[in-house]
């Protein structure tokens, strides 16, 4: 049967990295990760409540603290649900535990290092997908550290790589990882075989101790239970998220049309409400373009035909929607009033009746020409055929 005890629950944890008894483990697991700085040989655990340092500070609760002989100190959590500020947060730990050992009257150069390591059961970083991170004060132009003294590694779990058949050639920070990720699934012979070392058949008796002492499965089962707990809690903040999301998303969305959704909004909600929002305001765009160029239009084919002087395209890009109207209905009232005259003109014409001319001339209806009408000045505007129609019609 399976073990069945998961150890990224922060109680098994603890049981693992957090006690004299299994002190080898934590040292295993610190030098796998610190793979080429001094190793440590012993470590001593510290309370892991740290007492404030002014009536302002903050109480400092670590899962394992921890100080090997060259006065490094180490501080070993689990994180199965990524907290908000869990950068900023692993490094105010480091940053607390690495100020708390500097004693008063103590010079700077006998600070000592402060080290974090955080197993986090997702992922801090996504791309690249690396499974451990090792974060230190560099300088951006190079790889030379500013001091090795503050040190934060990540080891993301969700990024491991190595399965069953490949684990005989893994790293060890890999084999740990692996161990960690599935040793719950597993009974302590099948571990045995596949992680034949020494600190993983001790590891995986810590667990089968947990999961066979009722006292220590009561606490574990109760530290799960806060974990799941946690886990719907966080779950449902997110289903709430996302609707509040969604929601003002489509309010912004319609709007402004394609303006990026409000920053806080929660990413998926934020992106359908700006595909609604485009959507509509798209149509709504494409509605008032067509208006606008069918107004457009009929000015430019006004204009040419009163035979005024054409408008230019920004020209009239400067004017509104209700401009361009005004525009347009004071041209149709020209054109009305110059076809009211052209018909008034022709039913005069008709009966015999020729409309003077401003210059004192006389101007006779032809259907040769244009218009329909000649001058006196020009009598060979009016064709032999036009004459003779006007003749008929008794127009001299």
């Amino acid at each position: 049967m399976a073990i069945g005890i998961d150890p990224l629950v922060d109680y098994a944890f603890k049981m693992l990295f957090g006690r004299t008894d299994h002190k080898m483990l934590t040292i295993s697991l610190i030098n796998t990760v610190l793979d080429g700085q001094p190793p440590v040989t012993d470590v001593t655990f510290l309370n892991t409540i740290q007492n404030k340092l002014s009536a302002d500070d903050k109480y400092l609760i670590l899962d394992v603290l921890a100080e090997d002989v060259l006065g490094r100190k180490f501080n070993i959590e689990v994180q199965i649900a990524l907290p908000a500020g869990m950068a900023e947060r692993m490094a105010f730990y480091t940053a607390e535990t690495w100020i708390r050992g500097l004693r008063e009257g103590q010079n700077y150069n006998e600070l000592r290092p402060s080290i974090s390591i955080c197993v986090l059961a997702g992922s801090l970083v996504e791309q690249p997908a690396r499974l451990h991170l090792d974060f230190r004060l560099r300088d951006l132009s190079s790889p030379r550290p500013l001091t090795e003294h503050l040190q934060i590694h990540f080891l993301q779990l969700n990024h491991l790589q190595v399965t069953a058949d490949t684990l005989y050639n893994a790293s060890p920070v890999e084999r740990w990882c692996w161990f960690l990720r599935y040793a719950q699934e597993l009974t302590t012979e099948q571990l045995t075989l596949l992680l034949p070392d020494k600190e993983f058949t001790e590891a995986a008796k810590v667990l089968e101790m947990i999961a066979q002492t009722p006292e220590q499965l009561q606490e574990y089962n109760a530290r799960l239970k806060a974990r799941r707990d946690e886990e719907a809690r966080i779950i449902l903040g997110r289903q709430q998220g996302l609707e509040i999301g969604e929601a003002r998303g489509i309010e912004i969305g319609e709007a402004r049309g394609i303006e990026i959704g409000e920053a806080r909004g929660i990413e998926i909600g934020k992106a359908r409400g700006i595909e609604i929002g485009e959507a509509r305001g798209i149509e709504i765009g494409e509605a008032r373009g067509i208006r606008r160029g069918l107004l457009q239009g009929q000015i430019l084919l006004l204009q040419q035909l009163l035979r005024l002087p054409v408008s230019t395209d920004e020209q009239l890009a400067a004017f509104d929607l209700d401009q361009l109207n005004h525009m347009l209905a004071e041209l149709q009232q020209q054109v009305a009033r110059r076809d009211a005259l052209a018909h008034r003109d022709i039913d005069q014409a008709r009966h015999g009746r020729p409309r003077r001319r401003g210059g004192g001339g006389v101007e006779h209806f032809s259907e040769d020409r244009p218009h329909g009408w000649s001058g006196s000045a020009h009598p060979a505007g009016v064709g032999a055929a036009g004459q003779r129609r006007l003749a008929q019609r008794g127009v001299t």
